[in-house]
């Protein structure tokens, strides 16, 4: 049985796609009762350092994150790295070649909803992003919501940038196992995150989780900020049938965009076993730490 624990190990600062620093997400974290916090920005841990200082600043105790970015069978898929160390060489050389791609990316983006009639989308999704190496389909939804082409990122997402619509293009991102080996390799945890949202069949989900587990990964997102109740309890069991360690984080991007707030999830089911409970000599304890 866990200890209920207000562990928030998912979410993302200015230096992806954020709209906060990370500063300021130790202090929203904070003041929301959170506990345990992790900074997780999309391939990219540049923002490690300040937010692990300003965890330790406001009493926060901390986990080294990070959501790398997996192609698998032609769909996207985010794994979440926890409690590795910050300064591995081959971890950082595979995040490089991984954020690589996203200019180009970019630029075909805008070129496909310029022909849709929308004009100078690069330039105005590039004035959105804290770190142009991340450019990503967010700070394009934001530009689209900014001027007034769609009233929300939740419409953007419904007519734009998805498999279809227009502003749609298909990357090539990291492979699974190379995103597990450089999480592993660093000392750190492998985690499927927010598995719900991916449009995979029974027989490639169980493809994922199976080859996820062979390549040693070890833990999944069980409630987090996108899950329903139905979907928690759905792989709640799924991490017990993968022998898997459940995480637990709000997914929060921005106050105005994210549906749940940092520290607002429900605790994880008690017949799981919580990641940090895996991680604890990982963990970088606050000075006024009140976790065993």
């Amino acid at each position: 049985m866990n200890t209920p624990l207000n562990a928030d190990l998912h979410c993302h600062s200015v230096v992806s796609d954020g709209t906060l620093t990370p500063e300021e997400l130790a202090q929203r974290a904070k003041a929301r009762g959170v506990t345990l916090w992790a900074l997780t920005d999309h391939d990219e841990i540049g923002g490690q350092a300040r937010a692990a200082a300003a965890a330790a600043a406001c009493g926060l105790d901390y986990l080294s994150g990070v959501e790398i970015s997996v192609t698998f069978l032609h769909q996207t898929v985010h794994i979440v790295g926890l409690g590795f160390d910050v300064n591995n060489a081959a971890l950082a050389e595979g995040l490089q070649q991984t954020r690589g791609g996203r200019s180009q990316r970019a630029r075909e983006m805008a070129a496909d909803l310029a022909r849709v009639g929308i004009q100078g989308a690069f330039e105005g999704a590039l004035s959105y992003a804290g770190n142009p190496e991340l450019i990503s389909r967010t700070h394009f939804a934001r530009f689209l919501v900014e001027t007034g082409v769609c009233k929300d990122t939740y419409e953007v997402f419904r007519k734009y940038l998805t498999e279809g619509k227009p502003g749609f293009v298909e990357h090539r991102w990291a492979s699974l196992k190379d995103a597990v080996r450089w999480i592993t390799q660093a000392g750190g945890l492998a985690v499927i995150a927010h598995p719900a949202r991916y449009k995979f069949s029974a027989n490639e989900e169980m493809a994922l989780f199976t080859e996820f587990k062979g390549y040693g990964g070890m833990g999944v997102e069980v409630t987090t900020g996108s899950h329903s109740a139905a979907e928690s309890a759905s792989y709640a069991a799924t991490a017990l049938e993968f022998g898997l360690a459940a995480s637990r984080g709000s997914d929060f991007h921005s106050p105005s965009e994210s549906r749940t707030e940092l520290g607002a999830l429900p605790d994880l089911p008690e017949q799981l076993t919580p990641v940090w409970e895996l991680l604890a000599g990982r963990i970088q304890r606050a000075p006024t730490s009140t976790l065993a």
